[in-house]
């Protein structure tokens, strides 16, 4: 059930680029390494935060049920692609996985807290209305937008959503999934239907 108003930030909070928005400083950055996907030979650079090695890029590999925002394969390029919960469960490469909630709740710890990880991992531009972040950890999430179902895009700009492995057991059908908003430096959780496509950050096992 999407419910993307700004309560649930006081509510619930927990964690979550094609592009990434570090500086060239970065290549000396002990944080940071890359890795080269086999299946496709795309390479995406990685970031140790705490005690976890993510991705600091979102995925981009092109699989059945995954899309650009707004149906443009330029999106996918400054975005990485949207995936459904069943294709981002079955879409990170050997060695890495979509992170659970509790994994994600690893993350938040470790860059401070609930109330002010959005802003630390939001990206230094491309958020609307002053809602970059400081990039203080180098994850570096752009605001991807979203599709609910297939074909309705919405977001661009203002929202990072990223499915994470764990299932909303109430209702079959959903899944939960983190959020960063332009509105807030914090960042929050909901669960959505499987059908609605998000950004996929993969985590290293």
């Amino acid at each position: 059930m999407k419910l993307l108003i700004p309560f649930l930030f006081s509510l619930f909070f927990i964690a979550c680029g094609g592009d990434s928005s570090t500086s060239a400083n970065d290549s000396n950055d002990e944080r940071i390494g890359l890795i080269t996907d086999s299946r496709d030979a795309q390479t995406y650079k990685t970031v140790t935060i705490g005690s976890q090695t993510w991705m600091a890029q979102n995925l981009n590999y092109e699989t059945e049920n995954s899309y650009c925002y707004g149906d443009d394969p330029a999106n996918c390029s400054k975005y990485g692609r949207l995936y459904t919960w069943a294709a981002a469960m079955e879409s990170c490469p050997t060695g890495w996985h979509l992170p659970t909630l509790d994994e994600f709740q690893v993350l938040i710890d470790a860059v401070g807290g609930k109330n002010i990880a959005g802003k630390m991992l939001k990206a230094t531009n491309g958020w609307v209305k002053d809602g970059n972040g400081t990039d203080a950890f180098l994850f570096s999430a752009l605001p991807a937008g979203f599709g609910i179902g297939r074909g309705k895009y919405e977001r661009e700009g203002e929202f990072a959503e990223f499915w994470s492995a764990t299932k909303y057991e109430r209702t079959d059908p959903d899944s939960y999934d983190i959020f960063l908003s332009h509105f807030s430096d914090g960042a929050g959780w909901d669960y959505s239907s499987r059908r609605d496509v998000f950004s996929v950050r993969c985590l290293k096992d």
